[in-house]
């Protein structure tokens, strides 16, 4: 199997503006995917994404900021050492407008470049796969959500 990349695609019946703060926001984040989260949405801004009660809390670096069409950041650093290289891995969101809604493309790369043995590879790549499968869903129904609220 190649292991070059994740990607998922939705599209959500809101404005790039807003899905751009649900994707870059850490207090919409805790919404859909993580416990808690705290970062700066600019590039450079290091930060922290958390699960349970601090039971799996993962570094990150925010890389680029273009709102309302893109955010991405690294994670998944080798032993929590925050760095924008190739040993981590990049999540991206491209936002694109599409009639009144978003087509929200979500591309998390930079597996081969870990330097996993295969097993560890196949393992975290599975591993991934299961989570954007569950939290790309939730993204689209928060989203949704939230614009029948306002």
């Amino acid at each position: 199997m190649e292991y070059g990349s994740i990607e998922r695609e939705i599209y959500v019946d809101a404005s790039p503006d807003v899905v751009f703060e649900v994707v870059s926001k850490p207090e919409h984040i805790n919404e859909w995917w993580s416990d808690d989260s705290s970062f700066e949405v600019k590039p450079g801004a290091v930060g922290e994404l958390v699960w349970g009660a601090r039971v799996d809390v993962e570094a990150m670096l925010v890389v680029e900021v273009d709102p309302p069409r893109l955010f991405s950041f690294r994670w998944c650093y080798p032993d929590s050492t925050v760095a924008d290289d190739a040993k981590s891995l990049l999540v991206t969101f491209e936002l694109t407008p599409v009639g009144a809604g978003t087509r929200i493309r979500l591309t998390e790369s930079g597996w081969r470049e870990r330097g996993w043995e295969a097993a560890r590879l196949e393992e975290m790549y599975r591993e991934h796969v299961i989570g954007w499968d569950t939290f790309v869903p939730r993204l689209g129904e928060y989203i949704a959500e939230l614009v029948s609220t306002r």
